[in-house]
């Protein structure tokens, strides 16, 4: 009874050690998770009402600021995550797998981390302000949207400013 009473200590001890030893930003990664888009929040870029528009929505978690970021289009994330001042503070991101819900509807349990992600640009379906990047768990999901729908599939640090800019000219 001793030596298990022992190694139940010896066990929790290690265990706070290990969270003590995590960074705070190690720390606030493990509980940073997606969350449901509720009715009439607006996107934390352009202002608009996420859920009134189709597409896959974002979400993020940035160093400084309280909670998470919610945006309604991949495009307009992506455009927070581009610039300089952002780039850097962004811990945690999340899109839609576009595989596994509806377009005009996306389901809000069907985040997935944004990082490890797959993009289609220039594909013929419109998000909230118009062209979007379609987002994928898979990479062969990414590639039969953009066989169906046309497009280019690309990774998370494909993504520029650039690819942002030619999303908006049409190109």
């Amino acid at each position: 009874m001793k030596h298990l009473l022992v190694k139940v200590l010896f066990v929790l001890l290690v265990s706070a050690g290990i969270l003590t030893g995590c960074t705070e930003d190690e720390q606030a990664a493990m509980v940073q998770q997606a969350v449901a888009i509720e009715s009439g929040e607006e996107c934390h870029l352009c202002g608009m009402i996420i859920t009134n528009y189709p597409g896959p929505k974002g979400q993020l978690f940035s160093k400084g600021i309280e909670g998470n970021l919610k945006f309604c289009s991949t495009r307009d994330m992506f455009a927070f995550i581009v610039d300089p001042e952002n780039k850097h503070n962004v811990q945690q991101a999340f899109v839609h797998d576009m595989a596994v819900t509806p377009w005009d509807h996306p389901d809000e349990e069907t985040y997935v981390d944004a990082r490890e992600a797959w993009y289609v640009i220039g594909h013929s379906k419109q998000g909230a302000m118009g062209a979007t990047l379609a987002s994928f768990a898979k990479q062969e999901d990414a590639r039969a949207f953009a066989d169906a729908e046309g497009g280019e599939v690309l990774g998370f640090d494909q993504i520029d400013l650039q690819v942002l800019v030619n999303m908006t000219r049409g190109h």
